[in-house]
């Protein structure tokens, strides 16, 4: 797998609380521009393979779905595999983000996310650090203070899910968190 020379103009951005999201005002979320080098046949098995080296697993190919959610059980990472998007981070009035082919989001536990529009190719693989089971979540009444617990103790991955145990995640949350 070959990683992309630019890969090191990473996007850290700390969610905090919105009132409605609990995001993760500990762990930033990363966006990894062009992370990767894609290969023209089956892209999608190129982050499938990369997430798994690097202990990510129960990787699933699809879209983003087009409401906010949120998992307090679980990291995520989202590799894209075809087409572009327009994202949301930590719910209403969060960061917007133009994702495309390459790029990387690695998004803490609690961060809600959205597909705002999308082209109609986009897909992406989404993985978890292994031994993290996802659950849903969408800022209902009933989700706290239980989400808030669940993610208080979802531990740091021991790997980051492009650049293994030396990339950006290593340094920027297992020093945080």
């Amino acid at each position: 797998m070959q990683t992309s020379p630019f890969a090191d103009n990473i996007v850290c951005r700390v969610l905090a609380d919105d009132g409605t999201f609990p995001n993760n005002a500990r762990l930033p979320l990363l966006l990894y521009p062009a992370a990767v080098i894609l290969p023209d046949s089956d892209p999608a098995r190129t982050f499938e393979d990369l997430f798994e080296t690097n202990s990510w697993t129960n990787s699933w190919r699809n879209g983003i779905f087009g409401y906010h959610h949120y998992h307090s059980t679980a990291h995520e990472a989202l590799g894209v595999c075809g087409g572009s998007a327009r994202v949301q981070m930590g719910g209403p009035g969060g960061p917007e983000f133009d994702i495309r082919p390459a790029d990387v989001i690695v998004i803490p536990a609690g961060v809600a996310h959205k597909n705002l529009e999308s082209s109609g190719d986009f897909r992406v693989v989404g993985a978890y650090p292994a031994g993290q089971d996802w659950d849903m979540n969408f800022g209902k009444a009933g989700e706290r203070p239980q989400a808030d617990r669940n993610i208080a103790d979802v531990a740091c991955p021991e790997f980051d899910p492009v650049f293994g145990a030396a990339g950006p995640l290593a340094r920027l949350w297992r020093e945080i968190g």
